[in-house]
């Protein structure tokens, strides 16, 4: 295996949200900016790199019968990690984020990674998987609470700094409600599908 070809699979192919349709749950919920969008993409890469990391490395001494409950021991280890820290060193992105954060541990991606990736690879190419899918994850949530922030307040700001400002303010602020983000995320995957379906048609 080639180690690019997996990390760009994982931003592509097995790309969490237009790929496997994985962790639409947070995705819809915490989308409404960029930034909300960067801190769950952090925690969530946080989690995915090291439960892949240490799935892989106690596959071969799991009894298959216990497979799955250890996985979310795993998971739930650097999920508590995530939380307390954020928790103590980010706490507006902590309360923004809300229930979102410890739901890490249930969260698709991460148990489906470690089941379908971690589980039968090696550390080396778990660790690439994760931060392939964790880069496409991470994209995913900017596009969408980009595209949600600016139709919905005219101005894109991160961190304190403002990235883009609309000099008019058309702003509709549905984009920022729950409406806004099945429409967001529908347009999109309409979009992928459509160039997916006229790359088949030309055969490639």
């Amino acid at each position: 295996m080639d180690p690019l070809s997996e990390f760009i699979r994982g931003i592509t192919r097995d790309n969490p949200t237009f790929g496997l349709v994985l962790g639409l749950c947070p995705t819809l919920a915490v989308s409404t900016s960029v930034e909300n969008g960067i801190g769950m993409a952090a925690g969530t890469a946080f989690v995915l790199i090291f439960s892949n990391l240490f799935v892989s490395l106690v596959r071969k001494v799991t009894p298959s019968e216990v497979r799955l409950p250890v996985f979310i021991i795993i998971i739930a280890t650097f999920v508590s990690i995530v939380d307390m820290v954020m928790k103590a060193f980010f706490p507006p992105m902590y309360a923004a984020l809300g229930v979102f954060i410890p739901l890490i541990v249930v969260n698709c991606i991460i148990i489906g990674r470690a089941e379908a990736y971690a589980s039968k690879n090696n550390a080396f190419y778990s660790v690439i998987d994760a931060l392939g899918v964790s880069t496409g994850f991470l994209l995913v949530l900017m596009l969408i609470g980009g595209i949600r922030e600016i139709l919905g307040t005219g101005q894109i700001v991160t961190f304190g700094h403002t990235l883009i400002s609309l000099p008019v303010n058309p702003s509709v602020t549905t984009m920022i409600l729950p409406g806004g983000a099945f429409l967001t995320i529908g347009i999109l995957m309409a979009i992928i599908n459509y160039q997916k379906e006229k790359k088949r048609v030309r055969g490639e």
